[in-house]
């Protein structure tokens, strides 16, 4: 392992950056995180507008925060962040904001555009650090590990406007890579450029064999068809003929499970998989245990003050907004395995801000998360509350009983007959199942009254119908580049809705 990694790694044990944090521990560093926030803003437009000196001399700070600052999301933040990119600073956070990463967060919405300052540059940069050297604690052989990191993200070439820049985070984030780990990550600064993904595939493929990767990070799809073209190109049996001491793979952004079955079927050996969660609006979470049943270490000192919402009808409506009367707790509230909605405070000046994730604690004690779903991602035409947990759950099993590859999905919730049906649309290469949907609908159904009771009960009652119909796995690419969305950051949205079923529907069709 080179010098570099040794002497990190050592930095980071002696700083006690491994050791966990309970609970009682968390909401003390959350609440100093707020307080390091609260008075970096003050002297701006929101702080004043929103009385943080007050806040910050309060002796309830918590309480009078949340009275202070009503709970929002990107529509509730546009009107100041509009301002900042029309060439105000001191808006939402100290200076002028330089960059801003673009996200669609799905392909069913217009683009949003996040903030990122400096310092949140800076805590992202040392989270991934740390990541890397929680990995290098599992058993995953050291020496693979310091082979070249190969980072599949967005362009790095990023718009400009005469003000600010803009694109995928990941691109903003690569871009920024300190000199130090240059040396060390591929591909190179003119692949990194690349804006088109097909050239991008391309040029890496050409690339591969001379590079001695042991870790890749990057979206699941991405990766899968890089890995897909380098075998294809080299005629090899397995990745593991190009890159034999490929060891790990940190992936993000969609759930892996789809793709977990086509991932293994390409590797001469296993490879250890491990999960992080970075949103535009900051570093979250990522796994640090092999063992932790899909838990991600919340990232509790990181320039972010978290709340939860928990997600019920309490405080949100069947479409997913967020009612007026809605409650967040704080870190010392929450229990295990309870579904919540993500509300963030961040040092890129994002205040109470809703960014549409659920997630739940599966580790209180490690204070270890996991995403659930999208709180506009979900179907309850009736009373249902399908999550998208439960869907990807259903057509792992379904996959894993047919064993075939079913990567990319949608469903879209319809009338019939006077009450309502859910549809689906399945990738699938193996025409073997087709003309068979209506089995796979029958098993696809039985799998989800067992993930989900409200389901079950809704199936005796309004819910109707369940409809399969198989897709080309190309067709759900090809949609993404059509409508402009392919790229790092886009995910294919699990759940149509409105015009977008008729467009859906139209294309696959054709």
């Amino acid at each position: 392992m080179p010098t570099l990694l040794q002497r990190l790694l050592k930095g980071a044990k002696e700083r006690g950056v491994f050791s966990k944090v309970n609970i009682e521990q968390g909401e003390a560093i959350q609440k100093k995180t707020l307080q390091k926030l609260l008075k970096k803003a003050e002297n701006t437009a929101f702080g004043k507008e929103h009385h943080f000196v007050d806040v910050l001399h309060s002796s309830h700070i918590l309480f009078d925060y949340r009275e202070a600052v009503k709970m929002g999301d990107y529509l509730t933040m546009l009107p100041w962040w509009s301002r900042s990119r029309m060439g105000e600073d001191n808006v939402t956070w100290p200076g002028f904001i330089k960059n801003y990463a673009v996200s669609s967060g799905t392909s069913d919405g217009s683009s949003k555009y996040i903030p990122v300052t400096d310092l949140m540059l800076k805590n992202i940069r040392r989270a991934s650090i740390r990541q890397v050297l929680s990995i290098l604690q599992t058993d995953v052989p050291k020496d693979h590990i310091a082979k070249k990191w190969l980072m599949i993200g967005g362009s790095t070439e990023l718009e400009y406007n005469g003000m600010y820049y803009s694109g995928d985070l990941s691109g903003i984030t690569t871009g920024k890579v300190p000199i130090i780990f240059q040396r060390l990550s591929k591909p190179g600064i003119h692949i990194r450029k690349e804006k088109n993904w097909t050239d991008k595939i391309a040029k890496m493929t050409l690339e591969a064999p001379d590079w001695d990767v042991g870790l890749v990070a990057g979206v699941p799809a991405w990766v899968k068809l890089l890995i897909e073209s380098v075998i294809q190109r080299y005629h090899v049996e397995n990745i593991h003929e190009i890159w034999p001491n490929f060891e790990a793979y940190i992936h993000g952004g969609v759930a892996l499970s789809p793709y977990r079955k086509s991932l293994d079927n390409l590797m001469g050996k296993p490879i250890k998989y491990f999960e992080t969660y970075l949103a535009s609006e900051g570093f979250v979470a990522y796994q640090t245990r092999l063992d932790s049943e899909g838990g991600m270490r919340l990232l509790i000192r990181n320039g972010i003050y978290y709340e939860f919402v928990p997600f019920n009808s309490s405080n949100f409506t069947e479409n997913g907004d967020l009612l007026p009367t809605a409650q967040a707790l704080t870190l010392s509230q929450v229990n295990d395995y309870e579904e919540y909605a993500l509300l963030m405070s961040t040092c890129s000046g994002a205040w109470r801000y809703l960014i549409g994730d659920t997630i739940k604690f599966t580790n209180l004690e490690r204070c270890e998360i996991k995403i659930t779903g999208r709180t506009k991602h979900f179907l309850s035409l009736c009373g249902e509350h399908l999550s998208l947990d439960n869907m990807n759950r259903a057509l792992e099993i379904l996959s894993d009983e047919y064993h075939v590859a079913m990567e990319e999905y949608t469903v879209c919730g319809i009338p019939f007959q006077g009450f309502f049906a859910h549809e689906w649309f399945i990738a699938c290469d193996d025409i073997n199942l087709y003309g068979r949907e209506k089995e796979l609908g029958e098993k696809l159904d039985m799998t989800l009254k067992v993930l989900n009771d409200d389901y079950r009960v809704e199936r005796s009652a309004a819910l109707k119908k369940v409809i399969v119909h198989l897709v080309s796995s190309s067709k759900f690419h090809e949609w993404l580049r059509i409508n402009g969305k392919l790229g790092a950051q886009v995910k294919f949205p699990r759940v149509l809705k409105k015009d977008l079923i008729e467009n859906w529907r139209e294309f696959v069709h054709s």
